[in-house]
């Protein structure tokens, strides 16, 4: 019997990443090891404790925090579409204008719905997906009583769709749906929404201030797919919370930041900074209504989302990216010209202490945080081999952002970097070629040892030996079965290693090994005490 083609298109079928997506194997990964690796060692010295967030949150936590007129709500969070609630969804707009005159047929789709929606529910309730503290047990056994009513009273899934027991069946039913809490989610676009959520839920106020948290991990946006951009990217971020506001604070995350680019060799950076007044004083809302009534005055010639964000949010003009608008832009009236004394003082104070602490930047108006609860200080980091879109970091100060969240009135500051941009970046700039030596063949690190052991008398000394040496600290490579010299040495040439260790028969009797430098051929005999002291000298 013939295969069906069905079978054969399956079988057919190639797996690959989603689009957006990557795999980063082992031979990339040393490099991103090590970048992460110096952020761990880096923000610890500043005081920074990492924190590590879930990938998904509620929608509002994100809507209310970066706001429900950004593109990264609107358009490039991912939502986990959960079942219940579509079709809870469905059956409210089903009966939310039940009629006198709607078909049986509609009738008959409001029961099944009904169905569908009390079972998914009850299991959702059981599993605790639902909150199971509020009115949700309450709402889910009125549904199951009405579902009981109608299928009792209209047993034939055929009711008198002008019947007022139908009516007020449907009235209730869609009611009691509606009371259903359900919390809908999304894949993190970010995390400093996140961040400042644990800050609030974990009382974090009560331990001394500031708290200095710092993480890294995946986020999700969909986005475009380009250069340096993916749908799932990495981020590395810190955020200060809490404790004094003052301009000292902001200039050493900065200065932290600084150092972690210059730890890691990043090549062609750039620190631009600005201060965008303060959201709560005159300087910032007189100056927003100044550049909207300029933008008005020019709307003609924007582009569609420029012309779109003069009510909704002027400022992200000034980030428009469009060679169009440039020469626009350029005459728009400055923050700078509209600083409150408060304001300006700060940021010449900010100015002040990156001074103090050697730390070289440029200015530029144009750098805005378009969020409300952003104020004062905003800052980018560029690189080289990024094109221009060159940014490999972005921060800034948002006081208000936790007391937006529901949390207690608290200072803050932060910043994110791109991780994968970062990277590209560092591989432009030639810094990811001793990562990539370390990790030859995709799948294994490069091991320092190859011990190439030949006879079964000198297995169990193999195995010691490992074992002794990988505690030591050293990447040992113990090939599972006798190879004859010739191919061992081959096998830890293309792995990569440094040092061949052989041992035979005689080797084994004699208590002497033999070392050899694959690079230059030499060998070395050494009793085995000597071996891992000979090891560390040679390593370095």
């Amino acid at each position: 019997m013939s295969e069906s083609p069905t079978k054969a298109r399956q079988k057919r079928r190639k797996f690959q990443a989603i689009r957006g997506t990557r795999d980063l194997l082992p031979n990339e990964t040393a490099l991103w090891n090590r970048v992460e690796q110096t952020a761990h060692a880096v923000f610890n010295v500043f005081g920074f404790g990492e924190i590590r967030l879930p990938i998904f949150e509620p929608n509002e936590l994100f809507a209310r925090a970066v706001g429900d007129d950004t593109d990264i709500v609107g358009k490039e969070m991912y939502r986990i579409a959960d079942f219940l609630e579509l079709v809870r969804n469905l059956f409210v707009g089903k009966t939310r204008y039940p009629s006198s005159d709607a078909e049986a047929s509609l009738a008959t789709e409001i029961k099944m719905l009904l169905q569908i929606l009390v079972n998914e529910a009850h299991r959702a309730l059981a599993t605790q997906e639902l909150d199971t503290s509020g009115e949700n047990p309450s709402r889910i056994k009125e549904l199951s009583d009405l579902l009981r009513y109608a299928d009792e009273k209209w047993p034939a899934f055929s009711p008198v769709v002008d019947d007022p027991e139908w009516q007020e069946f449907v009235s209730k039913a869609g009611k009691a749906a509606e009371g259903i809490a359900i919390e809908s989610l999304s894949l993190r676009p970010e995390a400093t929404a996140s961040v400042c959520r644990a800050y609030i839920e974990h009382n974090l106020q009560q331990l001394p201030q500031p708290v200095k948290l710092y993480y890294m991990g995946p986020m999700f946006r969909r986005e475009r797919p380009q250069k340096g951009r993916y749908r799932q990217f990495y981020q590395i971020g810190a955020e200060v919370l809490g404790g004094s506001d003052a301009p000292a604070i902001d200039a050493e995350v900065i200065q932290m930041l600084m150092a972690f680019f210059n730890k890691i060799n990043l090549a062609g950076t750039t620190l631009v900074i600005n201060s965008i007044g303060h959201s709560a004083d005159n300087c910032r809302r007189t100056y927003v209504e100044t550049l909207r009534a300029a933008l008005q005055a020019v709307k003609s010639k924007l582009g569609p989302d420029s012309q779109r964000r003069i009510d909704t949010n002027p400022l992200r003009v000034l980030d428009s990216k469009l060679e169009s608008e440039q020469s626009i832009i350029e005459t728009l009236p400055r923050i700078s010209d509209h600083l409150c004394d408060d304001c300006r003082a700060n940021y010449a104070a900010v100015k002040s202490e990156l001074q103090l602490r050697g730390v070289i930047y440029k200015e530029n108006w144009r750098l805005v945080r378009g969020l409300d609860y952003y104020m004062r200080t905003t800052f980018e980091i560029t690189a080289q081999g990024l094109g221009s879109q060159n940014a490999v970091c972005g921060g800034g100060r948002y006081d208000g952002l936790v007391e937006l969240l529901g949390g207690p009135p608290t200072k803050g500051i932060g910043f994110a970097i791109g991780e994968d941009r970062l990277i590209l970046s560092l591989q432009e700039g030639g810094q990811a070629a001793g990562a990539s030596a370390d990790a030859p063949v995709a799948g294994r690190s490069a091991p320092l040892v190859y011990i190439a052991w030949m006879g079964e008398r000198a297995y169990a000394t193999a195995v010691r030996a490992a074992t002794d040496l990988r505690n030591a600290g050293f990447g040992v490579e113990l090939p599972p079965v006798a190879q004859k010299f010739v191919k061992a040495l081959g096998q830890a040439d293309k792995l990569g290693a440094k040092y061949a260790l052989i041992l035979g028969d005689n080797e084994v009797a004699e208590g002497s090994w033999t070392l050899k430098t694959l690079a230059d051929g030499t060998q070395t005999k050494l009793p085995e005490p000597a071996l891992i002291e000979h090891l560390r000298k040679s390593a370095g």
